[in-house]
């Protein structure tokens, strides 16, 4: 049996997965802190984690994240 308090928790989490224009986001696993990065890893890692987002991709093949370097102007 569910209990007033469980229904209330399912229901907590699945408006709490809602941001403001009611769309669903992405649950993360992991976190995203670039802190430890240098300055253009952070670039990278944000250029690429919006990628993903536009996408709706959690991982990227390289041939991806080829296209996203380059997007940010690195050439071979």
């Amino acid at each position: 049996m569910t209990s007033a308090a469980s229904r209330s928790f399912q229901s907590d989490r699945r408006r709490n997965r809602e941001s403001s224009d009611g769309f669903a986001r992405e649950r993360r696993q992991f976190g995203s802190s670039h802190a430890d990065l240098s300055e253009d890893g952070r670039e990278l890692a944000a250029a690429i984690d919006q990628y993903k987002m536009q996408h709706h991709r959690r991982y990227i093949t390289c041939d991806e994240m080829l296209l996203v370097m380059r997007q940010l102007g690195y050439s071979k």
